[in-house]
């Protein structure tokens, strides 16, 4: 993947605070729905066969996003190991970054919830989509 993968989060009125900025909390959904359609679109994951739970999640904030901005949320992954990956994100408001954020994702056996490696194929489609990552791999 030469771009960075991004995807569109509307505002909606829900999301705002007293001050008329998107609340702090509702940037970890926009990070979901940008990473839900990523692990859809990107490595062809229907969701409902989503193994990727949340180990960590850190969002550094720049500037306001309010009712009337059109955010974009890039992301990309960093780093690959061998059941979990470190994505970071950008939130991004007429091409100006308004944030940051990294969450590390674990790719787990659905019966046990345990860290399970990330199958063969799974590791082949993320190291094709996030080319850079090959030469670390």
């Amino acid at each position: 993947m030469s771009e960075k993968f991004t995807c569109s989060v509307p505002v909606r009125f829900r999301d705002l605070d007293p001050l008329n900025h998107v609340n702090n909390a509702v940037y970890a959904s926009y990070l979901e729905e940008a990473r839900t359609a990523y692990i859809e679109e990107v490595l062809g994951i229907e969701i409902a066969d989503n193994r990727f739970v949340i180990a960590n999640l850190e969002i550094d904030y720049r500037k306001p996003i309010t009712l009337g901005d059109d955010p974009a949320v890039a992301l990309w992954i960093t780093d690959l190991g061998t059941s979990s990956a470190t994505v970071a994100y950008e939130f991004r408001v007429d091409g100006e970054a308004v944030a940051e954020a990294e969450t590390t994702l674990v790719h787990i056996d659905p019966d046990s919830t345990k860290p399970e490696p990330f199958p063969h194929d799974l590791r082949e489609r993320i190291l094709e989509a996030e080319s850079h990552l090959r030469a670390t791999a």
